[in-house]
Parts: C-alpha cells; sequence; structure tokens
C-alpha cells in the first residue's frame, strides 16, 4: 500500500483504534467503524499490562514486549492514563512466577510478611496500569490528529464496511458471526470500580481456572477491583451475586475497601479462541482483509504488537 489509500479498520475497541492509529500515523487513509465507540469490552478492561493464557506463545511474547515498550512511553504523559505501578501478584500455593514477570522492573521475591494471609508466595514487580476510559479517549484524540474518522455503525458483513484499499477486522467477539469464526467464545468479566481509600499499589491474585478472580487496581481517585471469568458467557447484565463477591474478596486482602462506595460496574466478554488471530486475506472479489482479533483477556496487553504487525502485514510505510 502506498501512503494515503484508504484503510477499514471495523471495531473500536482497543485493538481497532490501536490499530487505526498506527496505520493513521504511517499515513494511510482510515477511517474506523464500531457498533461501539470506545468498544464495551475496553472499556470494561482494568487494565494490567501481562500476556496471560493465550496463545500462540512466541508470537505474544513479541506483541506483548513491543506494546510494554509503548506503554512504558506512554507513561511519561499522565493524560493518556497509563502509568507504571509497583505492586504484587500472590499464589496460595508456591507457584514460580511466568518467564515475562522476572524481566520486569523492580522484580523479587515478596516476605512473608508482605503477604495477605492466606497466601504463601508472590512476588513484586512494576508494570503499567491503564485507566480505560482515559486511555480509549487518548486513543481517539490521536486517531483524530492523524486524519482518520470515526463513524458508529453495525455491519451485517465485512463488505458493508464500504470501498477500501483494505479492511482490517478488529471485531473482537463480533468475528463469530460476521465472518462467522465458530472458534471465537465470550469469557464473561466484571469488574466493580469504587472510590480510591489511598491505594497507591496494585494486587493481583492466581486463582488458577477459577471464575471468581481477585485483583485490584488503583487509578487515582479510583480502584478498579476484580473480577470475573466465566468462560462461555457472553451477558453483559451486571451480576449483583458477582459484584458482591469481587467486593468481599478484594476487602478480605485490603480491608480498606469495605469501606470504599462504588462507583459503577463494568462489564464485558472476552473474545477467547485458540490462538489470537492476526493475519491476512484475499477474498474473492479482491478485497485485502487483515484479521486482529480473538486476544482473550490480552487486548490491552498485546495492542501496539499486534498493530505494528498489521501494518507490516499491509505494507504500509
Amino acid at each position: 500500500m502506498t501512503a494515503g489509500e484508504r484503510v477499514v479498520v471495523v471495531g473500536a475497541g482497543v485493538a481497532g483504534l490501536t490499530t487505526a492509529v498506527v496505520l493513521a500515523e504511517a499515513g494511510a487513509s482510515v477511517h474506523v467503524i464500531g457498533e461501539q465507540v470506545p468498544g464495551v469490552t475496553s472499556l470494561a478492561a482494568g487494565a494490567m499490562w501481562g500476556p496471560y493464557l493465550v496463545e500462540p506463545k512466541s508470537k505474544v511474547d513479541q506483541w506483548g514486549q513491543r506494546s510494554l515498550e509503548t506503554f512504558r512511553r506512554l507513561a511519561e504523559d499522565p493524560a493518556t492514563g497509563v502509568r507504571l505501578t509497583s505492586g504484587i501478584e500472590a499464589s496460595r500455593t508456591a507457584e514460580a512466577p511466568p518467564d515475562w514477570a522476572t524481566t520486569l522492573p523492580g522484580f523479587q521475591p515478596c516476605e512473608s510478611a508482605e503477604l495477605p494471609t492466606g497466601f504463601s508466595a508472590g512476588y513484586r514487580f512494576t508494570v503499567p496500569l491503564i485507566d480505560m476510559p482515559t486511555y480509549l479517549g487518548y486513543l481517539l484524540r490521536r486517531l483524530d490528529t492523524a486524519g482518520g474518522t470515526v463513524e458508529r455503525r453495525r455491519l451485517a458483513s465485512l463488505a458493508d464496511a464500504g470501498p477500501a484499499t483494505a479492511i482490517v477486522n478488529c471485531t473482537g467477539l463480533g468475528a463469530k458471526d460476521l465472518l462467522p469464526d465458530p472458534e471465537l467464545r465470550p469469557i464473561r468479566g466484571q469488574h466493580v470500580v469504587v472510590t480510591n481509600p489511598g491505594l497507591t499499589e496494585f494486587f493481583s491474585g492466581d486463582t488458577g481456572l477459577s471464575p471468581d478472580l481477585l485483583c485490584f487496581y488503583p487509578h487515582g481517585d479510583t480502584v478498579v477491583l476484580g473480577g470475573t471469568a466465566i468462560d462461555g458467557d457472553g451477558d453483559l447484565a451486571p451480576d449483583d451475586k458477582a459484584a458482591a463477591g469481587i467486593l468481599a474478596r478484594c476487602a478480605e486482602v485490603e480491608p480498606r475497601l469495605a469501606q470504599a462506595s462504588v462507583l459503577e460496574h463494568r462489564i464485558g466478554a472476552r473474545p477467547t479462541r485458540g490462538t489470537v488471530r492476526v493475519e491476512k486475506e484475499t477474498r474473492e472479489d479482491g478485497t485485502v482483509v487483515v484479521h486482529n482479533y480473538g486476544h482473550g483477556g490480552a487486548g490491552v496487553t498485546l495492542s501496539w504488537g499486534c498493530a505494528e504487525e498489521t501494518r507490516e502485514l499491509l505494507s504500509v510505510k
């Protein structure tokens, strides 16, 4: 592709908006079409960088590291919503830390006195935390500055995206019906946002394969508490029982959270498949399509790396 050629990015979650920014800043004429702008699932993310439970590992490592480099730069500007934050990941069993964690700044095993009751192992490190409403707003502004345009519209098929040199499919769970892709399935996630009682560090508990997650991420005046991971459930309605469980689990680790006021509930459906799909195809009518979806709970973590690979597949320079 040459500079100025029209690219339509379908989907306005973190994958779509990041890809649109990368392409627009490389010189493409970018138009984003999204059913929700920004995407609801991305708005619901916590969000902490960390390449959890996604494949293929070799590509995920590359995409994740590329994104980590970008988030570290973005953390220099408070307006992006990205901050480098120290905290603890802990386990109730003596699990070894994942490879990616050991390379992060400040990585060190925790002393037993640092761990909450019931946890037997843990480690401390510094990692980007992303306040998603602020961050997605930043991406939209950056896209506008680069000349990109945005349209809120639901598509019945990718062909409805209109004339374009190329289409980039960042529809997340929407690709299940839009393509269709039977490999995709939802994993329901719920977070509770509360007032911050003075927390400056994150906490993440290793809950294994349980659908009941345990984490809290401070973002200035608020804290995002998590969470749930209910495989096969795409319902986006708030679940009061799940919210009460989230609050109880987090307050058990950090008692100050018991007195925090609930501000909102955020619910999303993580678009999950066996492997993240980032690949190029040419359709029967000659339209070039690049797919960039299926990131599960790692959409933020992989966003910049997958966007750069999309740019390379389209040869936008």
